[in-house]
């Protein structure tokens, strides 16, 4: 090569290199390139085709249902095949999401799947950016870019965006936008944000109520920092509730005037128990017990009612735990484990079942190893981190764990992977 090419190319990498210091601090290529990457496996592994074999149920599973029932006309109704009536199976915000989509795309059509997918892909696309944020408000720039280019390019963070039509990347992005403005409230004085913060909590449990483990945390959380700085309090706090309560009570009094009874937000958490507390029980999903499964669990419900069947399967669990709480305890420590390790037969190929729990495991045991890290340093946010990973799972070891509980704090124990990691570099370079 001449000294002139040389040259050229030195200069052509320099400019390379400035471009890409540039950009890969850019919310938006980030964005861009999570969404085209999300929109590539759908279209090209052609993940909006959802088998028909189920009469679609795949599609969407009970939220299809409710959506198809709304785009009908049917109201918030029917989670499983039959017209069953009125239902609070499943919180109210994604399904009638997928009722408006199928409403102007049509029922169960690849139209309406691939516009659904895309959705998710949005949502998921978007979490990237608050990653960034959290981690740098946290931990440093280093960690907000390696983070945030990781969640928009490992593929096992696009399976649920790519594959499922459910809540879960909605779930991810509001928790990690909810985290963010936890991190950033204790030194925000306009009343604007505990408006947005009690906003934001409102529609999070309307989409996923299991993350209302989390909100007396991050409230104390906040309140705690807040004091600590001596700063008011109250008049945020009572905002934040004002709003949270507002966006919330239209649901409740819509449940109370269907069912005769308070239910918060969605019905089904007796039946959830049952499924994964009773004879033959081993800390997993006992799956041919859910009434979409079984024919005679169907009957029942549909004879029985949503809320006398839900009843009489949380009072089926309770006599079971109560009959040997030493059993319990063993099942709640097995669901403990598969949560964070992953579940047995997790994979339809039984020989990659072992590499993929393997990999779990090995994330588990990264973020809880940067969460120590953070800990012991007194990183800025590391108590908020640890409330998150203490509070928001702890229902599932006592119903059951999936994969798919997992991802909405994905975001957060991604961070704390590429923190730790981060730190082993340092040490190594040192």
């Amino acid at each position: 090569m001449t000294p002139a090419a040389s040259l050229e190319l030195r200069t052509l990498l320099e400019a390379v290199r400035r471009w890409w210091s540039k950009s890969s601090r850019s919310f938006l290529w980030m964005f861009s390139a999570a969404l085209a990457f999300r929109l590539g496996l759908i279209i090209l592994g052609h993940t909006y085709k959802f088998k028909a074999y189920d009469n679609d149920f795949s599609f969407g599973w009970e939220m299809g249902r409710i959506g198809r029932a709304l785009a009908n006309g049917r109201a918030f109704s029917d989670p499983f095949d039959r017209p069953t009536g009125p239902t609070a199976w499943e919180p109210p915000l994604y399904p009638y999401l997928i009722g408006i989509v199928f409403r102007l795309f049509g029922v169960y059509s690849r139209t309406s799947a691939l516009v659904l997918l895309t959705l998710n892909s949005i949502f998921s696309a978007l979490t990237a950016i608050p990653i960034a944020l959290i981690a740098k408000r946290c931990f440093s720039e280093k960690v907000a870019l390696w983070t945030a280019w990781s969640w928009v390019l490992l593929p096992w963070v696009m399976y649920w965006s790519t594959r499922w039509v459910w809540e879960t990347s909605l779930t991810a992005l509001l928790l990690a936008l909810i985290f963010w403005l936890t991190l950033t409230l204790e030194q925000l004085e306009h009343h604007n944000f505990s408006i947005v913060y009690g906003l934001l909590w409102g529609v999070a449990i309307l989409t996923n109520t299991s993350l209302i483990a989390f909100v007396p945390a991050s409230a104390l959380w906040v309140c705690h920092q807040r004091r600590q700085l001596h700063r008011p309090i109250l008049p945020g706090a009572l905002l934040a509730c004002f709003f949270f309560i507002a966006v919330i009570t239209p649901w409740v009094l819509r449940n109370y005037a269907i069912f005769g009874k308070f239910i918060f937000i969605r019905s089904n958490l007796g039946a959830e128990l049952r499924l994964g507390n009773g004879p033959g029980a081993d800390g997993t999903w006992m799956w041919w017990l859910h009434p979409s499964q079984n024919p005679i669990e169907m009957r029942r419900y549909e004879q029985m009612g949503e809320i006398a069947y839900v009843a009489r399967r949380q009072h089926e669990a309770i006599e079971f735990i109560r009959a040997d709480y030493a059993r319990f305890a063993w099942l709640s420590l097995k669901r403990f484990l598969y949560y964070w390790t992953g579940l047995p037969r997790s994979s339809a190929i039984p020989a990659l079942a072992p590499f993929k729990n393997s990999l779990f495991l090995a994330s588990s045991v990264l973020a809880f190893w940067g969460l120590g890290q953070a800990l012991r340093r007194r990183e800025r946010g590391a108590r908020l981190f640890l409330w998150l990973l203490l509070t928001y799972p702890t229902i599932y070891y006592f119903v059951f764990p999936h994969p798919r509980y997992r991802h909405p704090i994905e975001p957060e124990l991604g961070i704390l992977i590429v923190y730790v990691i981060s730190q082993a570099q340092l040490h190594t370079h040192r």
